[in-house]
Order: C-alpha cells, then structure tokens, then sequence
C-alpha cells in the first residue's frame, strides 16, 4: 500500500506481467550528415553520443555538423530549388505520398527508435507520433495542386530555402510537421534536429532516399546549438521555422530581422487547464493525466497549470491522487509503461530544481505511488504541487517535466484573469458540461489552441501555434501552408 502526504492510503499497482517490445532496431555506430541526397562526413570530423535514457547507454555516435557543413547544406538546397519548384505539383504530391506510405510500412521500427533514443513510453510513440507523422505528410500531399485555394488572392509561391531546427520532445513528429508543408509548397530545406534524438531524422533521410526524393531538397545537419546557429543566421535561408526555447527564439527572432528573413517560431507555454464544478471529473482527471503525464510534461503546450472550482477541489486532488498512484513509470519499451524515462540527464536536474523549489516555498508535493524507479536512467515520479499561488515559481515557470500545479477559483472571471496570467500563450483546456460557457471562456482565453473536454488532440488539418511569448505562426491546417508561401 502506498500513502500520499495528505494520509490518504492507495492501493498498490496491479502487477502486470512484462511485455517488452520485441522488434530489435539496429542502430549504427556512428552516423553522418544527409546532405545533396549523398551521406558525408562532418567536416569537424567530431561526434557526440546519443544516450538512452532509460539505460544510460550510448546508442551512437552523432555526426557534429559545423558552419561548413551547413554552408555546403544550404548550397545543395538552393540547388535544388528551382527544378523541384518548377516540378508539377501532381509529382510533388506523389513524392510526399511515398514519404507517408513508407512512414506506415516502417513505423513500428520507427517507434522502437524514437522510444530508444527519447524514453518516451512504445504505446505514445506507437499510437501518437508514427501515425501523425504519416498523417502530415498524407495531409499536405493532397494540398500540392491546390495552393492557390490556401491564400486569398494572387498566385502563390515558394519561398526558397527554409531552415528548419526541431526539437527533442517528438523528433519525428516535428520533423513531418515542418518538411511537409515545405515540400508541398516547393520548398527546399536543411533540418537541424536536437542533439539528444537524431536518430529518427537520420532514418527519415533514409526512407526520403528509398522514395527518390531528388537530392538537395531535404538536407539534414545534425549538430548542438552552434550547429543551429550557423543554420538560422545563413544568410542563405530565406525563411526559418523553429520550436525550442522563448529565449533561443528571441535570438533567432532578432537575427533574422535584421535580415528580414521570414520566421515561424512555436516556443514555451505554461498552459491552464481549467475544470468547473459542473464538469465531468472522471472524464476531466483522464484529460490532466493525458495532457501533463502520460507524455512526461514534454510538450511546449502541457496543461501544467491546473486551475479547479473551489467547490469540487478537494474530490479532484483526491480522484487526481488515486489516479496517479496507478502510472507505471519504468522501462519505455514496455507496453504496460506510462511513464517513460526523461530525455537527459540535464533535463532532468531541471525538473528535480524545480521540485525542489516548490517545496521550499510553502508549496505541498504530492508524489503517489510506491513503485521502486530503475536503479539506471533518468527517472522522475510524476509530482503535483497543492497550495500554490500564482507568484510561486512553480506556476511561473516553464518546468517541461511531469510537474503539475493546482490552484483553485471561485468564479469564471477569476478563472480566466488567472490563466492568462502568464507572458506565454500556447494553449488551454475548459472543462464543463455547459456549451455556453465553454465558447464564452474559449474566447477570451489568451491561448493559440483551446481543448474543450479534451486535452493534447492534434490533426494535422488543424493549426497550432501561440502567441505572446509562445512565438507567432501556425503549422498544419490551411494556415500552415501561408508562412511557407511568397505572398
């Protein structure tokens, strides 16, 4: 039996047998740099490990691309620029369709790959990141011959070379949500992945060779942040789109205009959830353990600020800690795994600080289950934090882990003033069973994306992107295709 700080006993976790993955994915030992449709060397001659998280054991040895690497790059892009934009979008469309196909008859390597070198739970990459990456490019193949219905008016075209740095939370799924709506367009690209998850982009670059891809148009630089660097102020590019950090985005954001190179940034978020008293707990505790756990808190838009009606905050943090007290957290590649292991070790130090600081200030943590973690790897319970206040660091500040804040309101404005009390912008949820209310709380949230009795759905017919310091742009949807477009 496991007890919560607040005395309330949970009953310990059914014990499932083990289903490990079985598919084994080989893995090079060390890889190279994907540049004019041709594998080379980096022209630093240095590499990096990738470790796995949840063993701490090197996968390989990472290709560190440097400025000539990226010049090299850029050049074989703007190479290719011109006969793949001049190509009828017929074919380009056909491309992308193989791209989407091949996805699907190796997504099950593909997932294996991505869990290895992220630590993210098989069933999340199986069953979220292999299908919409496939989706993506299905999704923007279909709008190859049928930009000029995408932006109002004129005859739109590509924009050139478009630099795109992705990072390390869904590499491959962040890869497909960038070069699809490139490619569609008639862009040519240079993909700069994090450092910690190359491997699936250098196997993406393989599955673009095996559909024929002409060389140059999607060149992949694998490298640390002065590879991205050198990427995003080239003065070759004429368009960057990035999602990482508010504050390496406000760097690239003032680099590229002082050249007036068009940018897409999707940076931070410190994203509210907000549950009224009329809504349907059960179905909105799913939605909170989904939007902030069962993905480790690493996704930009994580719903890591709860805010509750007073009148029911005491059956949710009850039903919250009961639910919690179920979450596997251990080996990725086991199916029965909720919780996977974090990205890195340096990651994880953040998440652990800001635990850390939580309590220090006053604040309650609260870390059910008693489940032993693995003696290797980068392990953290999945926390939440009660007695918050809005000036706690805890609900401040981006934490990008499986931390979450509760906080409690009275009435709907309360709600609202303290879910916008925030400098990001990215998202938000509403729950409640009252229609009017949901579109009258939606609309005046400060949010790029509103769930309502949902949480972290995405399609790629539909938009994301934030505002504020959540950056500006959108991908997917119609709207995507615009900031890869001349206008």
């Amino acid at each position: 039996m496991a007890e919560s700080p607040a005395g309330t006993v949970f009953p310990a976790t059914w014990e499932y047998s083990p289903a490990p993955e079985s598919l084994k994915v080989e893995v090079p030992g060390s890889t190279k740099l994907f540049i004019g449709g041709q594998w080379v060397d980096p022209h630093s001659r240095r590499r990096f490990p990738s470790i796995n998280p949840a063993t701490e054991a090197s996968l390989s040895q990472i290709a560190e691309g440097d400025a000539h690497d990226v010049d090299a790059a850029v050049a074989a892009a703007r190479r290719a620029f011109k006969p793949w934009s001049k190509l009828p979008a017929s074919e380009r469309a056909k491309y992308l369709y193989r791209i989407a196909r091949r996805i699907q008859e190796r997504a099950r390597e593909l997932a294996v790959l991505e869990t290895m070198d992220g630590g993210k739970p098989i069933r999340e990459s199986r069953d979220v990141d292999v299908p919409l990456a496939a989706q993506h490019f299905f999704h923007h193949a279909g709008w190859c011959d049928k930009l000029r219905y995408a932006v109002p008016g004129g005859n739109p075209r590509p924009l050139g070379v478009c630099a795109q740095v992705i990072p390390w939370n869904f590499p491959l799924l962040m890869a497909a949500w960038k070069l699809a709506p490139a490619l569609a367009c008639g862009n040519t690209v240079v993909l700069k992945p994090a450092e910690t998850t190359s491997l699936t982009a250098i196997r993406l670059a393989e599955i673009l060779q095996e559909c024929e891809l002409p060389p140059g148009v999607v060149n992949i630089v694998t490298g640390a942040g002065a590879t991205g660097k050198a990427l995003v102020e080239h003065a070759g590019v004429d368009k960057v789109a990035f999602t990482g950090s508010t504050e390496v985005g406000k760097l690239i954001a003032k680099a590229c205009a002082a050249r007036g190179t068009r940018l897409t940034l999707e940076l931070g978020g410190k994203s509210p959830n907000i549950i009224f008293a009329d809504a349907a707990i059960d179905q909105a505790i799913e939605g909170i353990v989904q939007g902030i756990w069962f993905n480790q808190g690493h996704v930009c838009c994580a719903g890591s600020r709860l805010f509750v009606e007073e009148s029911v905050l005491a059956e949710v943090t009850r039903k919250l800690e009961l639910r919690m007290a179920s979450l596997r957290v251990g080996d990725p590649l086991d199916k029965n795994t909720d919780i996977g292991a974090i990205n890195s070790k340096g990651q994880l130090a953040t998440i652990l600080g800001y635990i850390d600081a939580g309590q220090k200030e006053g604040c309650t943590v609260c870390q059910p289950g008693a489940q032993a973690l693995p003696a290797k790897g980068f392990w953290c319970r999945p926390t939440f934090f009660t007695g918050v206040q809005p000036s706690h660091v805890v609900a401040r500040e981006e934490i990008f882990g499986p931390v979450l804040a509760v906080m409690s309101f009275r009435t709907p404005e309360e709600a609202i003033t303290r879910a916008n009390n925030t400098p990001y912008g990215l998202a938000a949820g509403v729950w409640t069973d009252k229609g009017s209310k949901v579109f009258d709380v939606a609309r005046r949230l400060q949010a790029g994306v509103v769930w309502c009795n949902t949480y972290n759905q995405f399609d790629a017919t539909s938009p994301f992107g934030g505002f504020k310091e959540s950056g500006f742009g959108r991908e997917g949807g119609v709207h995507g295709l615009a900031g890869y477009l001349a206008e």
